[in-house]
């Protein structure tokens, strides 16, 4: 049986739905989808609105992992800033790079108007700066942006006046972006998945798939049944693990957590986050949160490198969010809650082909909302035969973690521990 989603405010917050049945049986169809997150759903609307027959095979619930329990943001570009893609991939490249950063978001936001997704969609997104260094930063990059891409939606913050915007502390100045947007992310997901269903796509829940074998046709076998197709499309992220050995060690999966408080009442909510923008600083590893449709904070700190979860989620995500709003010492935690992403070495997605007949998108570092979805819609169009944007992202380097799948963990977590204590110095 699968596991129910986890106890968040997410869950909590969306009305009961009857699961899909498990696989049983042999199936037949032209793309199999070897997950239900964004990702997978994605590439199941995209795929059947070109006409192609499409299972999807989710080991849990549809959105179960991090498409369920994520921070709901959805940024402008790729994870990797723009001036670091210059130098990776060169300008041409991480311009067709950042169109695509753009075209991610408007494809969520195009998702959500024509399937008519309620995911409390909203717009904005205020990155504030940790260090002087990182005000700096973020000056040169709206400058950057606007100069060299055009891009008008960035205005920056310096400390004065984010003081006007937010009551979070610590911070050196800010940006706000008003080309991002935020929503919850588990009803985006299960909107999704409603589309899916709706353009066609066959849907199977409890269908964890333990392995593939590839000729002529590729044959994809579950416990209790298989499905043979023309392609397949790994869109597993954070939970890959074993199934395909050649890719995995592009990511490295990672915990993060989440914490909701209590509804708060109006005014501490406007002074909190003034104008309901989502909110992420600039820290290696990353806080984020935003407020719910009921003004809960939902705050995003902390990550761990093994596969348990704190025994005190509540605990290790409460002193992140007091060392930025202090005044909510006293505020009850109603939820608290994690979940597993993946991240690569460069921080940006890896895209690619295990073999012709099987493609594959993951490794978004927390940028999975925009990039994942368009990830589906790329995944589409290559399978359909036009590669050439997919091509653009499976062409920026996805290096290999030292030491492969079995040795990476050492090297990970000290590198993390490094950039943890940076973060603190300063």
């Amino acid at each position: 049986m699968p596991e129910n989603h986890v106890n968040s405010w997410y869950a909590a917050s969306v009305s009961p739905r009857p699961g899909a049945p498990a696989l049983q049986g042999e199936q037949r169809a032209d793309v199999c989808v070897v997950g239900g997150g964004y990702t997978g759903l994605s590439a199941a609307i995209h795929l059947r609105k070109r006409g192609y027959s499409v299972t999807v095979l989710e080991a849990q619930r549809v959105a179960w992992g991090a498409s369920g329990r994520n921070g709901g943001h959805v940024g402008i570009g790729q994870r990797a800033d723009q001036h670091t893609l210059e130098g990776l991939v060169g300008k041409s490249h991480a311009r067709a790079l950042w169109d695509l950063g753009l075209e991610g978001v408007e494809t969520v936001c195009e998702l959500i108007r024509e399937f008519n997704i309620d995911c409390e969609l909203k717009t904005g997104n205020l990155h504030v700066a940790a260090t002087g260094k990182a005000a700096r930063e973020l000056e040169d990059e709206v400058e950057h942006l606007s100069a060299r891409y055009g891009y008008q939606g960035l205005s920056y913050l310096p400390a004065d006046e984010l003081q006007g915007a937010t009551s979070a502390q610590g911070f050196h100045g800010g940006v706000m972006d008003t080309g991002s947007r935020h929503l919850h992310p588990l009803k985006y997901a299960l909107g999704l998945a409603d589309a899916a269903l709706q353009l066609g796509a066959t849907l199977h829940e409890g269908s964890r798939v333990t392995g593939y074998e590839e000729g002529d046709k590729v044959r994809v076998v579950t416990a209790e049944g298989s499905v043979t197709a023309d392609h397949v499309v790994l869109a597993c992220n954070g939970y890959l693990e074993k199934l395909e050995p050649r890719v995995a060690g592009q990511i490295m999966p990672i915990n993060n957590y989440m914490l909701a408080t209590e509804p708060l009442d109006e005014t501490t909510a406007r002074r909190l986050i003034r104008d309901d923008a989502s909110m992420s600083d600039s820290r290696f590893v990353i806080n984020y949160w935003k407020l719910s449709a009921d003004n809960r904070l939902l705050f995003g700190g902390g990550e761990s490198y093994t596969r348990r979860f704190p025994k005190d989620i509540a605990g290790f995500v409460r002193p992140h969010m007091l060392g930025i709003y202090p005044e909510l010492a006293a505020t009850r935690i109603d939820y608290a809650w994690g979940g597993t992403l993946a991240v690569t070495m460069n921080r940006m997605p890896a895209f690619g082909r295990v073999s012709p007949r099987i493609l594959y998108a993951h490794g978004y570092s927390g940028h999975g909302v925009p990039i994942a979805t368009l990830a589906g819609k790329l995944l589409g169009e290559a399978i359909a035969g036009t590669a050439e944007r997919f091509d653009v992202m499976a062409q920026v380097p996805s290096p290999r973690f030292p030491g492969g799948t079995l040795l990476r963990w050492p090297g990970l977590v000290a590198g993390m521990l490094f950039y943890s204590l940076r973060d603190r110095l300063g």
